[in-house]
C-alpha cells in the first residue's frame, strides 16, 4: 500500500492506494467520527463491492443506499433521494457518508455531505480509474443541470480516499480507457516526464499490468494533491486541471449526459485544446500530433461527435465555470507539460478550431 497526504491543514487527509483495501477496517474506522454511516453506491457496483465494504463497518450503525447508474442520474432529484434516506434514518451531524463507486457516485455523495445539516464527513472509495486518479481527490462535488455540467456544487474535502486497485479488474474496457484521459492530462499540464512514460508504457496500461497501473495511480494522485494543496478552491493554478474540460463538458451537455463518458469527452476536448494551442502558435504541430496519437492508441475519441457544430459548441461553452466577465477562458498548452489559462485569443481562431475538429486532420 502507498499513502499520499493531501496537506490542507485541519482538512488534510490521506489517499491510500493498494490491493484489497476495501476490507481494511483499520484504514476506514479512524475517519468515522460518530456511530452512523451511510454507504452510497450504484446498481452496478453494489453487487460487486457493497458486501465486502459493509463487512468492514460492523462496528458502526451502518446503512446503504443504491442509486441508479449513469451520468444522467447526477441530478437534483437523485441528490434529494440521499437526503430522504438520511432524514428517514435520523442521521445526525456526526454521521459519515461513504461514496462507493465512480465519479458520479463520488460527486453526488460528496455534495450531499457538503449540504446535509450544513456539512458532514464523507469518505471516498473510488472503484473506477477516473475516480481513483482524479475525481475522488480534491473536494470538488457537484450535480449536473440540463444547461451545464457540474454547475451546482461545493468544495468539500473528504476525510479519506481509499483507492482499492483490485476493483479495476471488474471495470469495463470503455470505462478504463475513459480514465486514462485524466491520467494523460496530468502529463500534458505539468509533468512532461510522466507523459513520456505513458507514451512508452501505454501497452502495459491497456493490459492492466499491476506495476504500471499502481504507478500511474500514485503519480496522478501526487500531481492532483500538489495542485490542490497549492490552490484548494480553484482561484489560480487548480483551474489548469480543467485542461480539455471546457470543450468536454460542452460535448457532454450537448449530447445528453451519459452518451459519451466524461473521459471520452475530455479526450476530444484535449485534442481541441492542443489544436487551438497550435493555431495560436504556442506549441508545434508535432506536439499536437503526439497528443492525438497517444489518445488514439488508448482508443479514445479525438474529434467532435456528429451532431455538434461549432455554433452549438460556442453556445454551450459560454456556460462554464471559467467564464469571467463574459469572456470564455481556455486551458491551453505552451509546451508538453506546461499549461496556461487564457482568454487572450481571437474568437475566430476558436471557431476555426471547432470547425476543423469535426473533420480529419
Amino acid at each position: 500500500m502507498k499513502t499520499i497526504e493531501v496537506a490542507l491543514g485541519e482538512r488534510a487527509y490521506p489517499i491510500h492506494i493498494g490491493d484489497g483495501l476495501l476490507l481494511r477496517r483499520d484504514l476506514i474506522s479512524p475517519h468515522i467520527r460518530g456511530a452512523q454511516v451511510m454507504v452510497v453506491t450504484n446498481e452496478i457496483v453494489a453487487p460487486l463491492y457493497l458486501d465486502p465494504l459493509m463487512s468492514a463497518l460492523t462496528d458502526f450503525d451502518s446503512h446503504s443506499l443504491v442509486l441508479p447508474d449513469g451520468e444522467s442520474f447526477k441530478n437534483i432529484e437523485v441528490l434529494s433521494s440521499i437526503f430522504d434516506a438520511l432524514l428517514q434514518r435520523r442521521f445526525a451531524r456526526d454521521a459519515t457518508l461513504i461514496a462507493l463507486g465512480g465519479g458520479v457516485v463520488g460527486d453526488i455523495t460528496g455534495f450531499a455531505a457538503a449540504c446535509y445539516q450544513r456539512g458532514i464527513a464523507h469518505i471516498q472509495v473510488p472503484t473506477t480509474l477516473l475516480a481513483q486518479v482524479d475525481s475522488s481527490v480534491g473536494g470538488k462535488t457537484a450535480v449536473n443541470h440540463p444547461l451545464g455540467k457540474n454547475m451546482i456544487g461545493a468544495f468539500h474535502q473528504p476525510s479519506c480516499v481509499l483507492a482499492d486497485t483490485a476493483t479495476l479488474h471488474s471495470l469495463p474496457t470503455r470505462e478504463f480507457r475513459a480514465g486514462l484521459a485524466e491520467v494523460i492530462k496530468y502529463g500534458l499540464i505539468r509533468d512532461p516526464d510522466f507523459f513520456e512514460w505513458i507514451e512508452a508504457k501505454v501497452g502495459d496500461l491497456m493490459d492492466l499490468e499491476p506495476e504500471a497501473l499502481s504507478f500511474v495511480i500514485e503519480r496522478s494522485c501526487r500531481n492532483k494533491a500538489e495542485v490542490v494543496t497549492e490552490d484548494e478552491r480553484e482561484s489560480g493554478a487548480r483551474a489548469l486541471l480543467n485542461f480539455g474540460h471546457t470543450f468536454g463538458h460542452a460535448i457532454e451537455t450537448g449530447l445528453g449526459y451519459g452518451t459519451w463518458l466524461h473521459g471520452e469527452a475530455v479526450a476530444a476536448g484535449m485534442c481541441l485544446a492542443a489544436a487551438m494551442s497550435t493555431r495560436l502558435g504556442w506549441i508545434r504541430r508535432e506536439d499536437e500530433r503526439r497528443v492525438e496519437s497517444l489518445l488514439i492508441r488508448t482508443g479514445l475519441p479525438t474529434r467532435l461527435p456528429d451532431g455538434l457544430d461549432g455554433a452549438r459548441m460556442m453556445e454551450l461553452m459560454a456556460v462554464d465555470k471559467k467564464v469571467l466577465g463574459g469572456r470564455t477562458r481556455l486551458v491551453l498548452l505552451e509546451a508538453i507539460g506546461r499549461a496556461v489559462i487564457s482568454d487572450d485569443f481571437d474568437p475566430e481562431a476558436l471557431q476555426e478550431t471547432l470547425a476543423k475538429g469535426r473533420s480529419a486532420a
